[in-house]
């Protein structure tokens, strides 16, 4: 499975069909992480989608026939966490991926604000702290400032209509 940004041409706003949600991730009270997949260019690939909690609930009344179960794992979780992040899965033969049937999401790219370290003079943190990243990792391209990362926002939610 291949991450979706490296399957885009650019980074302008586009739309993918055919998700499948795998995880829901509560950063706190007010954000969620999706962890998904999708369908492009007829391969298989994965991406996170950050969202405010009122967009999930959103998504979720579009899950089709599971919408229900998920609205309830959602509340449950809630109402028992007591450790953030919490995280629910959907990636299991017992509890399958989460289709959102009919439903295009327009989504846009996400960057970092900064490098790993922030803007400050990196020569002098790898020194004091010890910490260095080997140009040549997959950790160091993710962390360039000028590169999309795999998280998106969602701009929109489109549904399909059949005749």
């Amino acid at each position: 499975m291949r991450r979706l940004i490296d399957a885009l041409a650019d980074d302008t706003d586009f739309f993918v069909e055919q998700v499948q949600l795998t995880a829901i991730v509560f950063d706190n009270s007010d954000d969620v992480t999706i962890w998904a997949t999708t369908l492009f260019d007829q391969e298989l690939h994965f991406f996170h989608l950050g969202l405010p909690f009122q967009q999930l609930d959103l998504l979720l009344r579009l899950a089709g026939a599971r919408a229900e179960s998920v609205q309830e794992d959602v509340a449950d979780a809630l109402a028992t966490v007591t450790e953030w992040p919490c995280l629910l899965e959907y990636n299991t033969e017992a509890n399958p991926p989460v289709a959102l049937p009919n439903v295009a999401l327009k989504l846009s790219c996400t960057y970092p604000a900064d490098g790993p370290f922030g803007d400050e003079d990196e020569e002098d943190d790898e020194e004091s702290f010890g910490i260095s990243l080997d140009a040549d990792s997959e950790e160091a391209e993710e962390y360039e400032s000028g590169q999309p990362h795999n998280i998106f926002y969602l701009e929109d939610v489109f549904l399909r209509i059949e005749p």
